[in-house]
């Protein structure tokens, strides 16, 4: 019994001039699939009506298998051990779920400011942060895996825009309003906190349903369509940010050095965030040529009617 030989359930079906053999293997490994003279062999690894085992069967044609049509068999190889149908589905199935989870935290950073704001109303502005601030931590650092995906070529974006935006933002969070505790109680924070979670509000999801090919017209035209408003704001909430957090780090000495002997010059951190303030601008007009040129292509030409 430990010699028996397994066989796996092989459908057979013909045509005039075309054979189809359908091996009921699954999980198949290190498949070895050859052809002498008029015999096909076939030895793998997988599961089948037994469990996971070793099945194997040989069979016999009524004439020699042609040449060329044993070069197929290497094609079979490679669909065996990696089929670009499984492979896009699990790649779908990665940026559905990371697109979804991007759309949770942004939904609830976006309904908990809304929300707050119609019960306390100019009140919420001040503690924004301290209420949503370790949402929008994780969201940010998520983000990343953007970036990753365009410079591997998992989506289709280029790099340099999702690249700008990530940095960008991650500045204003993590140095402007994270390192400096009299930034965490003005009010800006919740305006560029709104204008980052309402544009990803509709971006993630339109993404998400592109993963299972879905259409749904309110929202892609929502998708290309509030950036135009959202973007310019929230860029000048970012710079006031900015602007208001040059008087804290020159008045806290925070981020700022000495020159070594001889030059002995003291560098203040808001040199750095006057230069930022022209980087910031560039970048917002590099992002917006960019999206402008998605919308451009979904909506800009229509096709001619012709007569």
């Amino acid at each position: 019994m430990e010699n028996q030989v397994l066989t796996p359930h092989v459908y057979w079906a013909q045509r005039h001039r075309e054979l189809y053999l359908r091996v009921e293997l699954s999980d198949v490994q290190n498949p070895a699939i050859s052809i002498i003279e008029n015999v096909l062999h076939f030895k793998a690894q997988g599961h089948g009506a037994k469990g996971d085992n070793v099945y194997e069967f040989h069979l016999e044609f009524l004439d020699p298998v042609k040449p060329e049509e044993q070069e197929r068999l290497k094609k079979l190889r490679l669909e065996s051990q990696g089929s670009p149908e499984v492979i896009a589905n699990l790649r779908k199935g990665y940026l559905f779920m990371y697109n979804f989870v991007q759309f949770l935290g942004f939904s609830w950073i976006f309904v908990n400011m809304t929300v707050r704001f119609f019960i306390l109303g100019k009140e919420s502005f001040y503690d924004t942060f301290h209420t949503v601030a370790d949402m929008m931590y994780f969201c940010q650092m998520l983000s990343a895996v953007e970036t990753i995906n365009a410079a591997i070529g998992v989506i289709k974006s280029p790099v340099i825009p999702c690249l700008i935006q990530l940095l960008g933002r991650n500045f204003i969070l993590f140095i402007i309003f994270g390192t400096v505790e009299e930034m965490q109680t003005k009010a800006v924070v919740f305006f560029v906190f709104l204008t980052w979670s309402a544009i990803e509000i509709f971006r993630y999801p339109f993404y998400m349903l592109s993963c299972i090919d879905m259409d749904w017209k309110v929202l892609t035209w929502l998708r290309y369509t509030v950036w135009i408003p959202l973007y310019p704001l929230g860029c000048l909430a970012e710079a006031v940010s900015v602007i208001q957090s040059i008087p804290v780090f020159n008045e806290t000495g925070r981020f700022s050095f000495t020159l070594p002997y001889p030059v002995k010059i003291k560098v203040r951190f808001s040199f750095f965030l006057q230069i930022y303030l022209i980087i910031l601008f560039l970048g917002l007009y590099i992002n917006f040529r960019h999206l402008y040129k998605q919308r451009r292509r979904r909506y800009g030409q229509k096709k001619k009617k012709v007569h």
